[in-house]
């Protein structure tokens, strides 16, 4: 099948930057979680903002509808980060979307710094959503990468001009699109259902 087959083609191409990609994205995740761990007034900082904002409310809301909560997830992992923080920037402003991402890895981290016992454990599970959601947000990454490099730099795919460069990293970007849509869809799925039927009992029971 090709919308298998030409991501992996992409990938298997620009392997060094593939892997340079995963070393940023989990490499600003960790930065950002060290420094939750040494200045837990971050910690608190950001857990308020999440209170102030409405999402540990709505997050608590949609966990006993599992399916409406994944929903809920896609929605924000594939509008406001895929195609707001990495997609977008990167169509104005050549590898914008690489900083624009690192920054929202960095605060991530600092976000996901458990606070008490209960959060330690829960970020066991959880850990594997991040899995799943990094390697979306990576290959879109590359996609960002491979745009700016053919639109700055159009003779490195044999390009005419800047123009073909840029819509030829168009199609790359679209086709890293694809394995990241589904990866995001089976990261939301997980997530939503680990949250409401391993976590949240977990936590009570340890509560209790």
């Amino acid at each position: 099948m090709s919308i298998i087959r030409k991501p992996l083609e992409i990938i298997r191409a620009n392997l060094r930057v593939y892997l340079l990609l995963n070393a940023l994205a989990y490499g600003t995740f960790v930065i950002g979680f060290v420094i939750g761990l040494l200045f837990p007034d971050l910690v608190a900082g950001r857990a308020q903002a999440l209170e102030d904002d409405g999402t540990a409310g709505l997050v608590t809301s949609l966990l006993s509808s599992p399916w409406l909560f994944a929903l809920t997830i896609l929605a924000v992992n594939t509008l406001r980060l895929g195609a707001l923080t990495i997609v977008l920037p990167s169509l104005a402003v050549p590898f914008l979307g690489l900083a624009t991402f690192a920054v929202w890895s960095v605060t991530t981290g600092v976000t996901l710094v458990p606070s008490t016992p209960e959060g330690w454990v829960a970020l066991i599970p959880h850990s594997l959503t991040l899995v799943i959601e990094l390697q979306a947000y990576i290959l879109l990454l590359l996609g960002a990468f491979l745009l700016g490099k053919y639109w700055l730099r159009p003779q490195a795919i044999d390009a005419r001009n800047r123009r073909q460069g840029y819509v030829w990293g168009l199609q790359h970007l679209g086709w890293l699109s694809i394995p990241s849509l589904i990866l995001l869809v089976i990261g939301a799925i997980y997530e939503a259902f680990s949250l409401l039927y391993f976590v949240y009992p977990l936590q009570q029971w340890l509560l209790g």
